[in-house]
């Protein structure tokens, strides 16, 4: 059971860019790894990872071992309003996730090139 999260909680956890970003591509993709998620924003291992360690701390996110991968999804038991509004942010902001996706995408299928650095 996750802890009754109020919007203050919520929107400090998300306050920090890199955070937003993980939760926004996780809240858009269902799940991902961490290793997706470097890649995608292409930071370096421990930082995604103390993100990660955060959200999770926040109980926006849980994870799930599959084998050596680490797997990330939004917790499922969030409130529905937290849902939402994360699926709303993302859908909204596409461009800001843009060059995020498309690093991902470019992992995910080597033949596309990326315009995005």
């Amino acid at each position: 059971m996750t802890p009754e999260l109020t919007p203050a909680e919520v929107f400090k956890c998300l306050a920090d860019e890199t955070r937003a970003r993980i939760t926004l591509l996780i809240a858009s993709r269902g799940e991902l790894c961490v290793c997706e998620l470097t890649v995608a924003l292409d930071q370096n291992q421990p930082k995604v990872s103390r993100h990660l360690a955060q959200l999770r701390n926040c109980a926006l996110l849980e994870d799930r071992r599959q084998g050596q991968w680490v797997y990330y999804r939004l917790h499922p038991e969030l409130p529905a309003w937290i849902q939402a509004l994360l699926t709303e942010v993302a859908q909204a902001n596409s461009r800001w996730l843009a060059c995020d996706n498309e690093r991902l995408q470019a992992m995910r299928d080597r033949s596309d090139t990326s315009t995005c650095s």
